[in-house]
C-alpha cells in the first residue's frame, strides 16, 4: 500500500502466535490458495473440474448458485482444517484501527531513505519490530522514507494514530525523533543508531560499538589477504556508525599486520557522497570493481544496498573475499556467498526486541541501550580459513569486545 510517496507495509498477529502480512487495509483474512484435492489420488482438482463433476446439465443461474455454494463449502472446510492444525480462527484480525484504543499493542517503524528490504540495516530493525509485535500479540507496520524532509511527517502518521512504540531507523533521523518524543510524551520512541546525550524519558537510543565489529572484521581480513591490499565500500562518513565501522576495519587490518610482522599498504576506505548514500548499489559495484582491478582482495561492504552492490561485484571475482555488515548476510544476501567469509554484525533485531520488552514491562527509562556486536560464522569458509587464523580470531574476540584490546577509533 502507498501513502503519498511512502511505501507502507503492515504486519498483523492473529490466532495463537500466528502472523500474516498484507499490503493494504482491505484484505485482512488469510486466503486458501490451493483448490481442493481428489481424496483418492491426492491430485489437485480445478474449480472447472468440480463444476463438470457436480453440476451436470443445469441452467446458468443454477450453475452460478452452485459455484457460490461450493466456494463457501471450501472456505468452511479450510477453516476447520486450520483449526485442527492449531490455528485459531480469529473473530477479527489485528487492525490499525485498534491502535490507541488499548485493545492492541502497536509498533510503527520509519526507515531512513534506504529500503526496508536492504538485506542488512533496515531489514534487521523491521525483523525486530515484527518479532516484538508477535510476542506481545500486537501489530507492526512500516513506512519507507523516500526523502529526508519527510521524516517528521512519517513519524507523525504513527503518532497521530497513538501507536504504543515508534521506531526511527538511522542516525540522520535523530532530530525528528527527538522533536516527536517531546511533542508526544505518552508514546515510546526508539532511535536506532541515535545516541541520546540529553535523555528524554520516552526516547531510547539503541546504539552499538560498531568500531569493535569493524576491528574484528579487519583483523580477519589482515590474515586472509594475499596481496596485502584491503578496502571498504561504505555509506557516508557523515553517519558516525559508518565511520566507526570503516575506521575499526582499517585498524583491525593494521593490528593483524603487526602481529604477522608484515607491511601492508593502508586500508582504502571509500565513502559515498551524502546524497543517496545507502541505496546506490550501482556505485557500490563500480567502486568495488575499481578496487579489485587494483589488486585489492578483501573488501568490506557497509552501507545498506550500496554496500550490497559491492559484495555482489566481489562475488564474481574468483579468489577474492568480501565481508558483509549489520546482519549475517550469508542468509540475507545469498548471492554474495562465493566471497562472503563473514559479516560484521550489529544485532539490531534482538536489540529492538529487547528495548520493546523493557517498554512492555515498564522498566524503560529512556537514555541509551547498548546492543551487541560480533562476527557472523564463517559458514562454508570454515574449511578454507586456516585453523590457526580461526584460533587467533577466537582468542582476540572477547578482548576486543570487553575493551582489553583497543580499536583505536575516536568515538
Amino acid at each position: 500500500m502507498k501513502i503519498g510517496n511512502e511505501n507502507v507495509m503492515e504486519h498483523g498477529v492473529i490466532g495463537i502466535g500466528q502472523h500474516f502480512t498484507f499490503n493494504s487495509g482491505m484484505d485482512r483474512i488469510p486466503r486458501i490458495s490451493e483448490p481442493p484435492r481428489n481424496s483418492h489420488k491426492n491430485e489437485l482438482i480445478s474449480p472447472l473440474v468440480i463444476d463438470r463433476f457436480t453440476l451436470g446439465h443445469t441452467s446458468l443461474p443454477e450453475i452460478f448458485e452452485r459455484r457460490f455454494m461450493i466456494k463457501r463449502v471450501i472456505s468452511v472446510v479450510a477453516v476447520v482444517a486450520l483449526t485442527a492444525l492449531g490455528f485459531a480462527a480469529p473473530s477479527k484480525a489485528a487492525s490499525e484501527s485498534d491502535c490507541g484504543t488499548g485493545k492492541l499493542f502497536c509498533i510503527g517503524l520509519v526507515t531512513d531513505t534506504g529500503k526496508v528490504d536492504d538485506k542488512s540495516f533496515n531489514q534487521s530493525a523491521w525483523e525486530g519490530a515484527k518479532a516484538a509485535a508477535k510476542s506481545n500479540g500486537g501489530f507492526a507496520k512500516y513506512i519507507e522514507t523516500t526523502d529526508p524532509k519527510d521524516y517528521a511527517t512519517n513519524i507523525g502518521q504513527f503518532a497521530d494514530k497513538k501507536y504504543n512504540v515508534i521506531i526511527g531507523v538511522g542516525f540522520l533521523m535523530a532530530e525528528a525523533m527527538t522533536k516527536a518524543a517531546t511533542d508526544y510524551p505518552k508514546i515510546k520512541f526508539i532511535g536506532v543508531d541515535q545516541f541520546q546525550g540529553a535523555a528524554l524519558p520516552n526516547l531510547t537510543g539503541l546504539v552499538f560499538p560498531e568500531d569493535k565489529a569493524g576491528f574484528l572484521a579487519g583483523y580477519l581480513a589482515g590474515h586472509l589477504t594475499k596481496t596485502g591490499k584491503t578496502g571498504a565500500v561504505l555509506g557516508t562518513d557523515l553517519v558516525p556508525p559508518v565511520r566507526y565501522f570503516g575506521e575499526g576495519y582499517r585498524n583491525g587490518v593494521a593490528y593483524a599486520a603487526k602481529e604477522l610482522k608484515k607491511k601492508y599498504p593502508a586500508t582504502k576506505l571509500i565513502y559515498h557522497a551524502p546524497d543517496n548514500a545507502f541505496n546506490d548499489p550501482a556505485w557500490g559495484g563500480t567502486t568495488a570493481q575499481q578496487l579489485l582491478s587494483q589488486g585489492y582482495d578483501v573488501i568490506f561492504g557497509a552501507g545498506g544496498n550500496t554496500g550490497n552492490g559491492a559484495l555482489l561485484r566481489v562475488a564474481k571475482k574468483k579468489g577474492a573475499y568480501c565481508i558483509g555488515v549489520d546482519s549475517d548476510q550469508w542468509g540475507t544476501l545469498p548471492e554474495a556467498r562465493p566471497c562472503l567469509v563473514t559479516s560484521a554484525m550489529k544485532l539490531i533485531d534482538k536489540g529492538v526486541a529487547a528495548v520493546v520488552k523493557t517498554i512492555v514491562e515498564g522498566t524503560d527509562k529512556g537514555g541509551n541501550y547498548f546492543g551487541k556486536v560480533g562476527l557472523a560464522p564463517l559458514h562454508d569458509f570454515s574449511s578454507k580459513v586456516p585453523a590457526a587464523y580461526q584460533a587467533k580470531l577466537k582468542a582476540i574476540t572477547p578482548k576486543v569486545l570487553n575493551g582489553t584490546v583497543k580499536t583505536g577509533v575516536k568515538l
